[in-house]
């Protein structure tokens, strides 16, 4: 109870102090002569934005910038040395294998599953789409640490003989195979590509909504005009569909592809990054949280920044061009 007070309290008291400054800042504004009102009232407003992104993002970017350059404890200058002992070490190589391993393979595939299921569900009608729609769309609703959690318990093993309370070592013996500790088999990256399938799990929701309404809005005079032409129905998804609304496949597609870059706890709580699994945000993790390596942690990020940032940039000229375009 004392735990919902003090959450109840600390959103009235920040929504009410937001309130409170703005209410301060405009109040001044209106003493000022009306030519440096319209000039100032602007900047009062977004000012406290402008210095909240400048204090919690762009200090702590430079901040991990220049801890790159200093030793695990932050004490002295060595330069380059952590970039080139990462990149130097087999270890990081593999991470680095595996993060693209993710980039490649993730993205696409839950952009794939989710036009696939946008394209089906919108063929249903009344409650039948939004059923399916709903449960699709479930599992985004389910923190990383939740699915990881029902996901381990599905690749869960138990010795040959014993009751098996994975899902999946229980149809495999029930087949007649021995059971397999699925999570541990790293022939060919194949635990990577069972960790990538929570991933999807959880992005096909999200992909297919996106998708979904992007078909709705294909105009149905396009459609009827390629069915007079004699176009079947594979030919107008392809041909025409998916031409229309491959804005949004690219929307979707670099968002997924943003997260994959980011996602940390799906491998954290299921492998830790062992048995070949590890990825760049979990090596993050372990450098500066289990190895207390400050300046390998913050030469991680550092590359994982400039990995990010072609793709925000190529997002942010994409939205630009299709503005530009209506």
């Amino acid at each position: 109870m004392i735990r919902v007070i003090n959450a109840l309290l600390a959103i009235i008291g920040g929504v009410g102090g937001a309130l409170l400054l703005f209410w301060i800042l405009n109040k001044l504004t209106e003493m000022l002569p009306s030519k440096w009102e319209e000039r100032l009232k602007p900047w009062a407003f977004i000012g406290p934005a402008v210095a909240a992104i400048a204090l919690f993002l762009i200090y702590p970017a430079i901040r991990t910038i220049v801890l790159s350059f200093a030793n695990s404890t932050s004490t002295a200058w060595v330069g380059l040395e952590n970039y080139t002992d990462l990149l130097g070490s087999s270890d990081f190589r593999i991470t680095l294998g595996n993060t693209l391993l993710w980039i490649a393979v993730v993205p696409a595939v839950t952009v794939v599953i989710g036009l696939g299921v946008a394209t089906l569900a919108d063929r249903l009608s009344g409650q039948g789409e939004k059923l399916s729609k709903s449960a699709i769309f479930l599992p985004l609703a389910i923190s990383g640490v939740g699915a990881a959690t029902i996901w381990r318990f599905i690749y869960e093993a138990r010795p040959a003989g014993e009751p098996q309370i994975g899902l999946q070592n229980a149809v495999w013996t029930a087949l007649g195979f021995d059971p397999v500790a699925w999570l541990t088999v790293d022939t060919l990256r194949f635990n990577s590509f069972l960790l990538m399938v929570v991933v999807i799990w959880g992005q096909v929701g999200f992909s297919m909504v996106l998708l979904s309404a992007a078909v709705k809005g294909v105009p149905v005079d396009t459609l009827e005009a390629a069915r007079i032409d004699g176009a079947n129905e594979r030919q107008i998804f392809f041909r025409v569909t998916v031409p229309q609304i491959w804005g949004t496949v690219i929307t979707v597609f670099i968002t997924v592809l943003i997260t994959v870059l980011k996602a940390f706890d799906i491998v954290f709580v299921m492998t830790n990054g062992n048995f070949n699994t590890d990825i760049i945000a979990v090596r993050f993790f372990n450098e500066l949280f289990r190895n207390g390596d400050n300046g390998r942690a913050a030469a991680i990020v550092v590359m994982l920044m400039i990995a990010v940032l072609p793709v925000v940039a190529y997002q942010v000229r994409h939205f630009r061009a299709e503005e530009a375009a209506r």
